[in-house]
């Protein structure tokens, strides 16, 4: 590091702990030490365990599952404000609320627009995030954001599949640039599922758009949720032919029953990052570490250099 810059210090939200302490020891520093005291009725408080006067903060929280890591995090960054940091970066390795990005209907909030006027008035200086639901979400921030994508980190193990006949394929439109991108590095065909919804997390119909006769077939998204979505495109897929379908996914939520659904799935395997943590007994999922990604993007920040060259393609 150079010494001439204010220290690196790194702080982690009780629930990403394990990535903290992983993105550490990429960078070769030890974790900071934090404190969160729980009061009777659930409400809670954090505290710096040491001086942070001057530093250059990073605070590593993804805003997954309860509310709660929203708050936890936002008291970490108001915790280090009043306690003089020189800079505050949030690291969201998932950016919670990101699916309510626009008034879809009338009379509903936009979450994600909430989230960052919260995370900005609390007092960061920088967000760092990973995969966005939603790639305009940067424009809700009015500081830096540092926008990664996890395609660095999935590309090397697709490569170390040797897949023959591959084709990439979205589970939905709206995921089509993602896939789309996929396609144009591997030079390989682009298929799309398309789905109507009966209501959230509820899919009502799906049909294929392309051949995937014969094919190995790779689906690309961002987040798997209740996995609804993905294991009836899996399904579909293999009943129109392919050979093998594999998923990969940036986030994996995995709320009830995803974990059962993909079990009993014809997906051959789902690869995730550890941006939030899956716990489940799964023998058909494949977790992909992010604490060097992280660690590298921490890095250049600190010592102001480009972030550009890390990504393979957006």
């Amino acid at each position: 590091m150079n010494n001439t810059l204010p220290p690196i210090k790194v702080f982690a939200g009780t629930s990403s702990e394990y990535l903290g302490k992983s993105i550490c020891k990429e960078l070769g520093i030890e974790l900071g030490k934090m404190k969160r005291d729980v009061f009777a009725d659930g409400e809670f408080e954090v505290s710096f365990e040491e001086s942070i006067r001057g530093s250059e903060v990073y605070l590593v929280q993804s805003t997954f599952n309860s509310c709660q890591n929203l708050m936890e995090l936002l008291l970490m960054i108001d915790a280090a404000k009043r306690a003089s940091a020189g800079s505050i970066n949030a690291v969201v390795p998932y950016f919670g609320w990101a699916r309510q990005d626009r008034k879809d209907k009338p009379r509903v909030s936009i979450a994600a627009k909430l989230v960052a006027d919260l995370l900005s008035v609390a007092g960061i200086n920088r967000l760092v995030t990973m995969d966005l639901h939603a790639d305009q979400i940067q424009g809700f921030f009015n500081v830096p954001v540092d926008h990664l994508y996890a395609s660095s980190i999935f590309i090397p193990y697709i490569e170390s599949l040797r897949l023959k006949d591959m084709v990439i394929a979205s589970p939905d439109v709206g995921g089509a640039k993602r896939a789309n991108s996929y396609a144009k590095y591997f030079d390989v065909p682009l298929v799309l599922c398309h789905k109507t919804r009966a209501k959230a997390n509820v899919v009502e119909k799906m049909t294929v758009i392309g051949d995937v006769t014969d094919k190995n077939v790779i689906l690309i998204d961002d987040i798997v949720d209740t996995a609804g979505t993905i294991t009836k495109a899996a399904d579909l897929l293999i009943a129109n032919g392919a050979k093998t379908v594999r998923a990969l996914a940036s986030h994996p939520v995995m709320s009830d029953p995803a974990t059962e659904r993909v079990k009993e799935s014809g997906l051959e395997e789902i690869i995730f990052t550890d941006s939030i943590p899956y716990g489940k007994e799964n023998p058909k999922a494949t977790i992909l570490p992010v604490a060097k990604l992280f660690a590298d993007t921490i890095r250049r920040i600190h010592n102001n250099q480009s972030i550009s060259s890390q990504y393979l393609f957006k």
